[in-house]
């Protein structure tokens, strides 16, 4: 069966269309032209290519932490797709080995079975820093090990990417699993800027969450915040949920990275898609005050932000709406190595999103398969 589409105003991932009509046939765009008449579906508001999350630890009430499994991961893409979400990392914070590799049998079960929205995986850790480690736990930080280096070289996990601290992972083992397809990202870490820049010309490709929890940037020690501010080749996630980064800071990013070399993650916990407000962690808990997440000592604790909040806030702070858009499709898409996904055009994979006017999403769509309509949530 073919579904046809009218959208007035499409964003296809890097630039604006005005009155298209597209038709969807098995998952993919089929036909995408220029057309005046409006023909098959109407779509009011505007439409956007789907939007990409590199940093998903949990929504619909589920962390894939503590539930890492095929249900799991099914909460978190419904969750997140009623914000506009339709491809993700589902991202494993430092844990025991076990656990790990529970959370890639879960992935590989997901990319086997064409799961929705699942396209990867990300291992935040545990190959950290440990004055840098946030909340994840001391005890599970640890040198990178044989097992934990067979685990990320699967090949049944989809775009396999790892965040970790350069100064206790050396060049060598960086270069070697970026040659064999790992994306290498910098993050929970003390480490100079020298240590980072070997890390980079060994493969690295970019930063996790700029700014947070990473050696910062003075006159004389540039630190981790410095090379990847400098390095034009880097690319580095950015949570814009006013809380973990000023909007200044917000600001200096977009200056000196650009469009296609930021992206805007969620950082996002079970939170998400959900009405959880505190919740278990760990031998502490997490706690919501509004749209922040802490610790009781005040320690942020990942996001209750959506990637459609990310969109908003980016252009509020006067950033291009296609900019802020980009940022959330097509970069991200690009970053991972997909051209099938972030990209709206023919032969591409139909994932697409209504927006309202003011930015809120009314409907998603992945794989031509519609996965939230506002309408049936109210």
């Amino acid at each position: 069966m073919t579904d046809h589409y009218f959208a007035a105003q499409l964003f296809d991932g890097t630039q604006w269309h005005k009155h298209v009509a597209f038709s969807v046939e098995d998952g993919l765009i089929v036909d995408f032209r220029p057309d005046s008449e409006a023909t098959g579906t109407v779509l009011p508001g505007i439409v956007s290519a789907g939007l990409v999350d590199i940093q998903v630890n949990g929504g619909g009430g589920m962390l894939f932490n503590q539930q890492p499994n095929s249900d799991c991961l099914k909460a978190m893409i419904n969750g997140h797709s009623r914000y506009g979400t339709t491809s993700m990392l589902p991202t494993l914070i430092t844990d025991e080995l076990s656990v790990m590799q529970q959370a890639a049998d879960a992935i590989a079960e997901a990319i086997a079975t064409s799961l929705p929205g699942i396209v990867g995986v990300h291992f935040e850790g545990p190959h950290l820093s440990v004055p840098k480690r946030g909340i994840h736990p001391q005890h599970c930080v640890r040198p990178i090990s044989d097992a934990e280096l067979a685990l990320f070289t699967r090949q049944d996990l989809g775009q396999v990417m790892l965040t970790l601290a350069p100064e206790n992972v050396s060049p060598d083992v960086i270069r070697d699993l970026t040659q064999r397809g790992i994306k290498i990202c910098l993050g929970h870490s003390n480490a100079d800027a020298d240590t980072v820049m070997a890390a980079l010309d060994a493969g690295a490709s970019g930063f996790t969450h700029l700014y947070n929890a990473m050696s910062g940037l003075t006159g004389r020690a540039p630190g981790m915040l410095g090379a990847a501010l400098l390095r034009n080749d880097a690319w580095c996630g950015l949570i814009v949920d006013k809380h973990h980064v000023s909007d200044l800071a917000c600001q200096l990013a977009y200056k000196t990275k650009g469009v296609e070399r930021l992206i805007l993650v969620t950082d996002a916990m079970a939170h998400v898609g959900s009405e959880l407000q505190n919740m278990p962690y760990l031998d502490t808990e997490i706690l919501r005050d509004g749209d922040k997440l802490t610790l009781p000592n005040g320690t942020l604790a990942g996001s209750a932000l959506d990637m459609a909040s990310a969109v908003r806030n980016m252009h509020q702070l006067g950033v291009p709406l296609e900019d802020a858009l980009q940022m959330a499709s097509a970069t991200p898409a690009q970053f991972l190595g997909f051209d099938s996904i972030g990209h709206l055009a023919k032969g591409k994979r139909a994932d697409f999103t209504l927006f309202s006017q003011d930015l809120h999403v009314t409907h998603t769509w992945i794989g031509g398969t519609q996965m939230f309509d506002c309408s049936a949530n109210r």
